[in-house]
């Protein structure tokens, strides 16, 4: 446990007396803002709390800090007075000795003062750039180290400030290439992005963030995180955010897969269209179980569009085993058959008092119509063909009556039947 800093010698400064604290503990993983009585109460139960009325603008414990909101804004005031004036003596002398602020007390003086005022204003933009200049000047990993550690801070009390998170991107690019355990930090990053999305849902932001990463992924680490983001989405399923962080780590499956020197091989094609199946498998097993989730079938788009593209139209392509030829062969009736099955099933509106049900009938209908679009003409004309055989065009009128693809007459029906039998 971190000892309580003693503040006297603080004076009656707020911005002295935080600075202090985070000087005397580095470490210090969260921070929140409190109301005055709700310190004075934590402050009593301190032992190591100095006396005196100051405990009741700063509490830090066990590595967490309080703020009282009462000393916010003359904190933020006097912060920002003094970050601007140490700026402008790093600029000074920069431009006096043309080496990045001589010893670097001057730099050290933005970094103080900066960071003081990021807790308290944490979208302060020329904050975080001064930080950068700073930092980019040094090329010092344990800089950047606790930059990370900083803006993660921020985050702790701030989850969807876009600076803290750009923040974050800028210091792995600069580590990119100067340390051998990126990968360890990449997957650590990752981790952070799931806790603070479970601590606050639908923050884009952050998953945002956890999509840019994935391009600093291994394979390994991509199937990988595929395996334990599943859980999470499974239990989150109106937060679209984690369904695209699963779509780019599936396009970046698949672009692996494509970019290999535009060949790929059998045993890493056919799992990568087992992985396809058992993606769409999955999603429709939620679409059954959570209705009218719109995520659900914004997803499943993705899926459906990928799996057209590459394991259908183009599949001749690839090197596939006999078997799996003669099976590709209907893959893409089988495709349509188990999409409008499902799309059937959630036209029956069950109990018409649940706007669910409404929902899941309105998203089934758009999907297929959707997908129509995307097909090739002999899978559009297959596509028509089989919705007239199950009598579902009178369904699907009833919720997008407006579509040009279902307000054909009976005679145009016919003749797109005599197309597709032309065809055959």
């Amino acid at each position: 446990m971190a000892d309580q800093p003693r503040v006297d010698d603080a004076g009656e400064s707020p911005l002295a007396e935080l600075e202090l604290i985070l000087e005397s503990d580095p470490l210090i993983d969260e921070v929140g803002f409190i109301h005055p009585t709700q310190l004075a109460s934590l402050s009593e139960e301190g032992v190591d709390a100095p006396p005196g009325p100051k405990n009741l603008r700063f509490w830090s414990r066990d590595r967490k800090l309080g703020i009282s909101t009462e000393v916010v804004l003359p904190l933020y005031k006097e912060a920002k007075r003094a970050f601007f004036d140490a700026v402008r003596d790093y600029k000074t002398r920069r431009g006096s000795c043309g080496d990045g602020g001589g010893d670097g007390g001057i730099g050290s003086d933005v970094m103080k003062h900066s960071k003081a005022l990021l807790l308290v204003s944490s979208d302060f933009g020329t904050a975080w750039n001064s930080r950068k200049l700073v930092a980019s000047k040094k090329e010092c990993f344990s800089m950047y180290m606790d930059e990370l550690r900083l803006s993660e801070l921020i985050l702790s009390h701030s989850p969807k400030c876009e600076q803290a998170w750009s923040h974050r991107r800028w210091v792995i690019k600069r580590i990119a290439g100067q340390t051998s355990s990126l990968l360890e930090i990449v997957m650590k990053e990752s981790e952070l992005v799931e806790q603070i999305a479970e601590r606050l849902k639908m923050n884009y932001r952050a998953w945002n963030h956890r999509c840019w990463l994935v391009s600093y992924m291994t394979r390994e680490q991509v199937l990988d995180e595929l395996k334990k983001s599943k859980t999470w989405a499974s239990l989150h399923v109106a937060d679209s955010s984690s369904f695209n962080y699963r779509r780019r780590l599936m396009t970046m499956i698949l672009e692996d897969l494509c970019c290999k020197d535009g060949v790929a091989s059998h045993d890493c094609s056919f799992e990568v269209y087992q992985l396809w199946k058992d993606e769409l498998n999955w999603d429709e097993i939620l679409i059954n179980r959570y209705i009218g989730r719109e995520a659900l079938w914004l997803y499943r788009r993705f899926l459906s569009l990928c799996w057209i593209r590459h394991f259908t139209t183009h599949a001749d392509s690839m090197s596939w085993n006999s078997n799996y030829i003669a099976e590709q062969t209907t893959e893409a009736s089988v495709f349509l058959d188990k999409e409008l099955d499902l799309v059937g099933s959630c036209l029956v509106v069950q109990d018409a008092h649940f706007d669910d049900f409404q929902a899941q009938a309105l998203y089934s209908t758009t999907y297929i119509l959707w997908l129509a679009k995307q097909m090739s003409k002999p899978l559009e004309i297959e596509l028509r063909q089989k919705l007239t055989a199950r009598n579902m065009n009178n369904l699907l009128r009833e919720f997008c009556p407006n579509s040009s693809f279902l307000c054909g007459s009976s005679a145009e029906d016919t003749e797109v039947t005599r197309a597709a039998q032309g065809q055959k």
